[in-house]
């Protein structure tokens, strides 16, 4: 069996050896430099064909087989960074996903889980963007070709009754709308500031929340164009039911969790610290 498989039962339950796996040093740096260079051309060889077949095909394929299209290139850019940079994955707490409409909060540190998740997810995820990206060549213009959650911050104080709207649609449609409370891509071994975004959404749809951590940023580095061998832990937490609850204690439950669940898969980049995150201490 792969470590990149998705069973989970034959990964072990102890965490102390995750940090050093998650980055073993088997590549020199020149190595390292010239395969996160190959990637590089890879994406940009690869992606404008693909956006290009994409803009072809979209008008004459539902909206479901759009978004599987699409997931294709996620699928074989993580077969290429596996093979190329020595970058797997392992997945936990598959089984914690629920059968139904769900907000999935992530921690951020990397874009290997913004391209990861549409490819390891089995359902079509919803991601929430700001509506500027839709003009970025190809890669907007086909993900705009697709049923995700578009904000236009010019709506001011109506934007987010627009997200719930589109959000509820889509997730009455089956997909699983995702957000990163941090709001932006976090350093290894940081705690960013946990927005109440995605718990306000959740609340104000019914949904349940599933928090997720990883440490992604161990093997792909926000702002580095090096990129490390080395596998990726992926923890899916257990589903919060926001019934009853407000935004803000959905969003310290997911900040709990998500930050204590961090020290675990990911203990040497923390150091010293204590393993229960500042949100538990309040």
């Amino acid at each position: 069996m792969t470590i990149c498989a998705r069973s989970l039962s034959t990964f072990s339950p102890k965490y102390k050896n995750d940090a050093r796996r998650a980055r073993p040093h088997s590549l020199t740096t020149p190595m390292r430099f010239i395969r996160s260079l190959l990637l590089l051309i890879f994406l940009a060889v690869f992606t404008i064909p693909y956006a290009t077949a994409c803009f072809i095909a979209f008008p004459f394929m539902r909206a479901d087989n759009r978004y599987w299209m699409a997931v294709g290139w996620c699928r074989a850019t993580l077969a290429v960074v596996r093979m190329l940079n020595g970058i797997r994955y392992e997945l936990r707490g598959m089984e914690n996903l629920p059968n139904g409409p769900a907000v999935l909060l992530s921690k951020h540190q990397s874009a290997w889980e913004t391209l990861a998740f549409p490819a390891l997810m089995p359902r079509p995820l919803c991601y929430v963007f700001k509506r500027e990206l839709l003009y970025v060549p190809f890669f907007g213009w086909a993900l705009g070709m697709l049923k995700m959650i578009h904000i236009d911050r010019k709506e001011g104080k109506h934007a987010f009754a627009s997200v719930t709207r589109q959000g509820a649609r889509r997730m009455s449609e089956g997909a699983w709308v995702i957000m990163f409370p941090e709001g932006t891509r976090t350093p290894t071994g940081k705690q960013g500031k946990y927005k109440t975004g995605g718990a306000r959404f959740a609340v104000a749809t019914g949904a349940l929340v599933v928090p997720i951590a990883h440490n992604a940023g161990r093997v792909w580095p926000r702002n580095s164009f090096t990129k490390y061998p080395g596998i990726v832990t992926v923890s899916i937490g257990k589903p919060i039911d926001t019934t009853g609850l407000t935004p803000d204690e959905v969003n310290t439950r997911v900040e709990t969790w998500i930050e204590a669940e961090m020290r675990r898969i990911d203990p040497a980049a923390y150091g010293d610290e204590q393993s229960t995150p500042a949100a538990a201490r309040i």
